[in-house]
């Protein structure tokens, strides 16, 4: 039998395994894997970020009265230095220019509880009952 198969192919070729059909069942797999994927819904929010302008605030906006506690103690009004004593008459004199804004206390990691507590009452003592702490 081998040699009527010599005969009639020439023998000189080699048999070898036709991957045609694999590789149409690849192209099938890959087809339905990009169609599928296409369809899943990723979860997570949506983040709104506010437009990036370098203009000043409006004046109409509100402005809150930003307080910084530094880790030795400093008290800063809006960036600018202030002592313990002249802190309730300075954020009466902010509120009474922007009734709208809040106290905004920053206070550094390694500041005392007793200057935050200080801030606060004085907040309180000026009229100001929307107090709030931010983070670094």
């Amino acid at each position: 039998m081998r040699e009527f198969l010599d005969e009639n192919t020439g023998g000189d070729e080699e048999s070898g395994i036709d991957l045609t059909p694999m590789l149409d069942v690849v192209f099938i797999m890959l087809i339905f894997f990009i169609v599928t994927a296409s369809f899943v819904k990723e979860s997570g929010f949506d983040v709104n970020r506010p437009p990036n302008t370098q203009q000043p605030p409006k004046d109409d906006e509100v402005k809150n009265i930003l307080v910084n506690v530094a880790a030795d103690g400093q008290l800063f009004i809006n960036r600018r230095p202030v002592d313990a004593a002249a802190l309730v008459p300075n954020i009466k004199r902010l509120y009474a220019e922007n009734p709208k804004g809040a106290v905004v206390i920053q206070a550094e990691d390694d500041s005392k509880n007793e200057r935050l507590i200080t801030v606060m009452d004085a907040a309180r003592k000026a009229g100001v009952y929307n107090v709030s702490i931010a983070s670094n």
